[in-house]
């Protein structure tokens, strides 16, 4: 080993002559390679998806860095208003109520608890990357934030080597921040399992997606899932008058209107970075016109439309559809509206919207509207012959028949008892009377021999067996009392006793 350490001296020494070290400022750090450059985590970062040059194996020629606080890495003045803003403490967060009361999991794992990998669950703008980056700072910990968008297996694998030389070298723990995990392949998250399982990174990964949908089993089973909600107007509120007054922010240059706020608390729809970011527009407005009110105009001027959050690939696609049937269902036409209107703004598939139409006017209305099937079709109609968004008229009204008609549940509680039957054995034979018999030979194999022709009887309908013999008296079709249905609840029992021989009651 010390012919190794020989060797290997003399062949960095060129380097080390030609690279010499840089002058290091009182109280810092004298370790060999070490730039001190303010506002660089030279010991902390990946980016490009490569780890950076203080990381990379030296075997054991040159000792890793030590870890540089996140306090001493200051912010840019002319960084987002939403970066400036970010909590350096606990405290400091707004909403999460749940997650940070006295003895919940995330305050005893930021406070310095136990260690555990966690899944952080929620919409965008709830603090997921601000909690992984209080979780970093517990003790001497090292930081890596990596994206699932623009990383993979490689890169994770490098970041897992480098956890287990600090970890074998300095006893250093790497927290390993992921957003966006649910971008990540199975073959990705598989990747994590080993070094999550033995502890050599501390996982903190941040999804809006459902992880029991989008994240492997064996991963959610070794980590601790927090789920984190929008935050309530109060918080918001809170949130934008600290922004307005602190000097980390816009240091009280401008101020807000009642109304001006109310505007953006709701524009915000529980998103803290969104919030901050209609703030700063609306600032940077006010202050280019010499004003130094942000009132309702100014807001409006800065920002048109809030983003709807709606993700067509994920759990949002499914919340909002599974709202919007049962809002129909339930009778409620304006909530109806509201969440057809939010898959509208969201850029949803018409023909999607079109399809669970047609799917509930059958299901859910039934023949207690008969028309309500073909109020379906057309708006499906619509949107293929037209396109958006004229369409969203066909929709809309389709949307309000369905919602407004009576309701029956019959067509389909019919079918699926028919099918019931069906898998479970009761098939029976078809009646001989009712087979094909238009083939030579049918008549002497008995098929079709004694069919009565019911519109050979003046009332067009005549006893005869239908159903196979084991189903005979076998109702299926139950109708309703509701809209047309109640004509057909007071006509299919006589249709029933005449068809099956019975006496008239």
């Amino acid at each position: 080993m010390a012919v190794a350490r020989v060797v290997g001296l003399d062949r960095a020494a060129p380097l080390l002559r030609a690279h010499p070290r840089p002058a290091v400022r009182a109280g810092a750090s004298r370790l060999p390679f070490r730039a001190d450059i303010r506002g660089r985590r030279a010991n902390s970062s990946y980016r490009g998806g490569r780890l950076g040059a203080m990381s990379m194996e030296t075997d054991g020629l040159f000792e890793l860095d030590d870890p540089v606080a996140e306090e001493d890495v200051p912010v840019r003045a002319t960084a987002p208003l939403a970066v400036r803003m970010r909590p350096r403490t606990l405290d400091e967060v707004v909403g999460q109520r749940h997650l940070l009361r006295p003895g919940a999991p995330l305050r005893r794992l930021v406070e310095g608890g136990a260690a555990a990998s966690v899944l952080l669950y929620g919409p965008p703008g709830t603090g997921k990357t601000t909690i992984a980056r209080l979780l970093a700072g517990v003790g001497s910990r090292h930081f890596v934030a990596l994206s699932a968008l623009s990383s993979g297996v490689k890169e994770l694998r490098a970041v897992i080597d480098d956890a287990r030389r600090r970890r074998d070298r300095l006893d250093q723990q790497t927290v390993l921040f992921i957003d966006e995990v649910h971008r990540f392949s199975k073959t990705q998250q598989d990747a994590l399992l080993g070094a999550v399982e033995d502890r050599l990174v501390l996982l903190v990964a941040a999804t809006t997606e459902n992880p029991s949908f989008s994240v492997v089993s064996p991963l959610l089973s070794r980590s601790l899932v927090l789920p984190l909600h929008s935050l309530d107007p109060d918080d918001v509120r809170g949130l934008l008058r600290r922004a307005v007054a602190d000097q980390r922010g816009l240091g009280g240059a401008v101020a807000m209107s009642e109304e001006g706020e109310n505007v953006l608390v709701r524009l915000a729809a529980g998103d803290a970075r969104r919030a901050l970011t209609a703030l700063e527009a609306a600032a940077d407005g006010v202050l280019a016109d010499g004003a130094g009110v942000i009132d309702v105009p100014a807001v409006e001027r800065a920002v048109t439309e809030v983003a709807v959050r709606y993700d067509r690939a994920g759990d949002q696609h499914y919340d909002v559809i599974s709202a919007f049937i049962k809002s129909i269902r339930g009778s409620d036409p304006d909530a109806a509206l509201h969440y057809l209107a939010r898959m509208i703004v969201a850029g949803e598939d018409p023909r999607f919207i079109a399809r669970r139409l047609m799917v509930h006017a059958s299901e859910d209305i039934g023949l207690a509207d008969p028309a309500a099937l073909q109020a379906a079709v057309a708006a499906a109609q619509v949107v293929q012959l037209v396109g958006m968004p004229e369409a969203r008229l066909a929709l809309a009204q389709a949307t309000l028949h369905l919602a407004t008609a009576p309701k029956s549940n019959a067509v389909i509680a019919a079918i699926d008892a028919a099918m019931a039957d069906v898998r479970g054995g009761a098939v029976g034979a078809v009646p001989a009377h009712l087979r094909d018999g238009h083939y030579a030979g049918a008549q002497q194999l008995g098929n079709a021999v004694g069919y009565r022709y019911p519109h050979d009887s003046p009332d067009g309908v005549l006893a005869q067996q239908y159903p196979p013999d084991a189903l005979v008296g076998r109702d299926y079709y139950r109708p309703s009392t509701h809209g047309a249905e109640r004509v057909l609840a007071e006509r299919l029992p006589k249709l029933r006793r005449a068809v099956r021989g019975e006496r008239p009651e």
